[in-house]
């Protein structure tokens, strides 16, 4: 079973998206803040991060930073998830070491394609 850290600081997001990971069979951990994304992330060492790039106290760009800035964590597939869909957020996004991107509100069989696809990558 596949582990994947969540990291959503709106509860009713965090909640739904959970659910529906659970349902197909993921096991899902959930951070609700950046800090807590670096310090879970290193602990439980998921197969899959995905990280919203909006957050208290560290967010979700600067996690993203710290996670692949350490060989711990480095490999480890993040996937941005964002409402700021501006011109040039996939891009920072990617440079600030997430691995793909997707948009809010989620289109969960869209993301499903995005996660298959990274764990894949992690299963070779």
């Amino acid at each position: 079973m596949f582990k994947i850290l969540l990291v959503e600081d709106n509860e009713m997001n965090r909640e739904m998206l959970s659910r529906r990971l659970a349902r197909k069979g993921y096991d899902v951990s959930l951070a609700d803040n950046g800090q807590q994304a670096i310090s879970y992330a290193e602990q439980m060492l998921p197969d899959l991060i995905l990280m919203d790039l909006s957050l208290p106290e560290i967010d979700g760009w600067e996690a993203s930073r710290a996670l692949k800035g350490q060989a711990i964590t480095e490999n480890i597939p993040i996937i941005a998830l964002t409402a700021h869909a501006m011109t040039g957020d996939r891009e920072k996004a990617l440079d600030a070491g997430c691995d793909d991107y997707d948009t809010k509100p989620i289109e969960f069989p869209r993301l499903l394609e995005k996660i298959h696809h990274w764990l894949e990558k992690v299963a070779v």
